[in-house]
């Protein structure tokens, strides 16, 4: 038994290491929220996790999906999809926090619908109809011709309908 063990242990290993350096040149993250899949460059993303159980804020907006204490540090959660006027995000399942903002010194996490793996620009084809959306940094499709958004994930921190979680 420890033997079967050690073997799963070093074979899991070996698929890291593999993973590592194919990495590299895969360095967009895929996920979905709703009806959209989006990208976001591996610099900005941080962690993707379960989600963990959320502490409502009062008097927010219904995007504002509350607070996630992730390892004693807590994150304020926005339903990415409902934040785009989509249907909420159920936090099970597939769902998962993506936490964004932490090179900009801000705890943030998206409530995505699921993660989509790492993916590489060489997988897409620029789509050059713009989208309204300051935070869409660009726009693409994919070789099966599905439209991909690509996160502006400083941009997206910035804006003040982002920034404007309380009611008025």
């Amino acid at each position: 038994m420890a033997r079967s063990s050690l073997r799963e242990f070093q074979e899991r290993l070996a698929r890291r290491l593999a993973e590592a350096r194919t990495a590299e040149r895969r360095g967009l993250l895929g996920f979905q929220c709703g009806s959209e899949h989006w990208l976001i460059e591996l610099a900005e993303a941080g962690e993707i996790l379960p989600s963990p159980p959320l502490s409502t804020v009062p008097l927010t907006r219904p995007w504002y999906r509350g607070l996630a204490n992730v390892r004693g540090t807590l994150y304020g959660v926005v339903d990415f999809a409902q934040f785009n006027q989509q249907a909420p995000i159920v936090p099970a399942g597939r769902a998962r926090l993506l936490l964004v903002g932490a090179r900009h010194g801000i705890h943030c996490a998206l409530l995505i619908s699921a993660s989509t793996g790492l993916r590489s620009h060489e997988d897409f084809e620029a789509d050059p109809v713009p989208d309204p959306r300051p935070w869409v940094a660009r726009r693409w499709r994919d070789l099966q011709g599905r439209p991909w958004l690509q996160i502006d994930v400083a941009r997206l921190l910035a804006h003040p309908d982002f920034l404007d979680a309380g009611l008025e």
